[in-house]
């Protein structure tokens, strides 16, 4: 009546049949259809990048997927498992540059963008047949005959009518400001992207002396960890509510020098000195003091070097003044600009000294630190240096040094929707629960305007077009409209650069001609508009969009350190949740 069981399990031939069983009577097909008309439950699957190949990450959330998956399904849900590929963005424009022996965005260029573009098209799904092979193995139950790709023009469209709705609504606006910035690729980051490099790193720590124009012999003791951002010093802040004095101390040669900083660091900046403390005073009262700038590569349009107040200079380590460059730091152009000090940028885009900084004209500025700090000292502005150990961004995708880099883009006014965002957090069912209000509660709470720009080439080209003349923006959502402004037929327009480029037309307020802006957008905004771009929506597809909107099921995971995305510890850090149709 029944076969002999045999004593030696081999689990993977055992596997294997079942996985050709499933394949042979189309199991997983059969298990969606028979459960048609019963309860939606909507499950969004987010996209793996296809040009990198799947690790042990990728097993693991795939399994906690599909887990939850087919117990809805054994409870009568009808679930659409449809897959999607991330196939924009610098994951696939490094494997190309690396492919072409390319190290500067100027290459690209050479080498020609629409060039460039196949190449990564066709990188995109370098890695298909490993995901498939990955997929099938470890028993994922997913479509893939109609997985979307987010590189195909329809889904590029539904993007554009989305930015189209924040552009006409004031959301989506040009702006300059301070951001993190890869010299490497060449593009500024968003935040949620910084937090994904951070390296523990050893820096310079130096304490420099600038010289006040009308005290003799004395000097501000300012502390900083970036040399290179003193090539563009435009003031120094101190807190108007902090005891600050002037102490003399004695010099190697016999002499003596007067310096001033915060009272309550005399210990850790001159640990076991006997010092004479001369004059206590408020922060308050050093406003407007002017001193010696120690470089002056730039011609200044604006009065400049003088001590102006800040509240957020602190106490805690440093010498309670702090060093105030514009040009790199999102504070320092908060307070410069309140205080009308000039702007000064002596870094070129690719992270190096442009020439008008002669000592060190081409030196990236990390590299450059060194020889600061030689200089300085040579001079006598140097009164110590060393090392310090701290939390540093990198870039996630290419592990270069990011820089605070003011440059102008495009962002999305994500902060105007904060108090919305932690609202509906609390709606929200986290596995683990300590992320609701930890990691992901606090990165909301902290939100700000997403900085969508990025100034690269295999993307999502931001939509928006402004005319040469009178400066005259518009955002366009679709080929239709271009079409109908250009006056010839562009349905059949590939929606990638240098393509959609080329394309321009008369402006309608003075005549001038219109043309795009060179920004494409931020890859994480191609996976983010999924749960419309994925229809084609509000293009095509009403229907399956609204029978598929909000999601009740999504996993994510949070990505370990650089260097180390196939480490086992993401299992740890895998989370679910769960939220209810709203």
């Amino acid at each position: 009546m029944f076969k002999p069981v045999s004593s030696k399990l081999n689990v993977n031939e055992m596997e294997e049949g079942i996985l050709k069983f499933w394949k042979d009577e189309n199991i997983f097909k059969k298990s969606t259809e028979v459960r048609k008309g019963g309860q939606e439950y909507v499950f969004y699957e987010g996209p793996p990048t296809a040009n990198g190949k799947p690790g042990v990450h990728h097993v693991i959330s795939r399994s906690i997927k599909d887990v939850i998956l087919r117990y809805r399904t054994m409870q009568g849900c009808h679930i659409t498992r449809r897959g999607g590929w991330d196939t924009h963005g610098l994951p696939v424009e490094i494997e190309v540059e690396k492919k072409l022996g390319f190290k500067h965005k100027h290459e690209i260029e050479s080498f020609g963008i629409d060039k460039f573009n196949q190449l990564c098209k066709e990188s995109a799904f370098s890695n298909i047949k490993e995901w498939e092979r990955m997929t099938e193995r470890v028993a994922y139950w997913v479509d893939f005959e109609t997985a979307y790709v987010t590189y195909k023009d329809e889904y590029i469209e539904s993007i554009w009518q989305i930015l189209k709705n924040f552009f006409e609504r004031d959301l989506l606006y040009q702006g300059f400001k301070v951001v993190p910035y890869c010299p490497r690729c060449g593009t500024p980051l968003a935040d949620h992207e910084v937090a994904q490099g951070y390296h523990d790193v050893e820096d310079p720590s130096i304490f420099i002396r600038f010289s006040l124009l009308d005290q003799p012999d004395t000097s501000l003791l300012v502390w900083t960890t970036t040399p290179w951002t003193l090539t563009a010093n435009a003031g120094i802040a101190a807190n108007p509510e902090v005891d600050y004095v002037k102490i003399r101390r004695p010099l190697p040669d016999g002499g003596s020098e007067k310096l001033i900083f915060a009272e309550s660091l005399i210990g850790k900046v001159l640990p076991g000195e006997e010092v004479e403390i001369l004059e206590r005073f408020k922060g308050q009262e050093m406003k407007g003091w002017n001193y010696e700038p120690l470089y002056s590569f730039l011609p200044l349009e604006k009065p400049a070097h003088r001590i102006v107040m800040a509240d957020y200079v602190t106490i805690e380590d440093g010498t309670g003044l702090v060093h105030i460059a514009l040009s790199f730091g999102a504070e320092d152009m908060e307070v410069g600009k309140a205080e009308d000090l000039p702007m000064l940028m002596t870094v070129a885009s690719d992270g190096t000294f442009i020439p008008e900084v002669t000592n060190w004209a081409g030196i990236f500025v990390k590299d450059a630190d060194p020889l600061i700090i030689k200089e300085l000292t040579a001079r006598g502005k140097m009164l110590k240096h060393g090392k310090i150990k701290h939390s540093y961004p990198f870039c996630w995708r290419c592990d270069t040094p990011l820089l605070y880099y003011a440059r102008p883009t495009w962002y999305i006014r994500t902060s105007q929707f904060k108090d919305r965002l932690v609202e509906l957090n609390e709606k929200i069912n986290w596995y683990p629960g300590h992320i609701k209000h930890g990691r992901f509660g606090n990165w909301l709470e902290n939100n700000i305007d997403w900085a969508l720009g990025r100034n690269r080439y295999w993307g999502t080209p931001l939509p928006v077009w402004i005319c040469d003349d009178c400066g005259h923006q518009e955002c366009n959502g679709n080929r239709e409209e271009l079409s109908a402004k250009t006056g010839r037929d562009l349905s059949e327009l590939e929606l990638h650069r240098p393509y959609v480029d080329e394309v321009t037309y008369a402006c309608p307020d003075c005549g001038g001609t219109m043309r795009r802006v060179p920004e494409l957008i931020d890859v994480w905004f191609d996976s983010g508009a999924m749960p419309y771009a994925q229809w084609g929506y509000p293009n095509k597809n009403d229907e399956a969009f609204k029978n598929q909107f909000p999601a009740d099921f999504i996993s994510e995971a949070i990505r370990p350190a650089a260097g180390s995305i196939h480490c086992t510890r993401s299992v740890r850090c895998t989370w679910i949740r769960n939220a209810s149709k709203m």
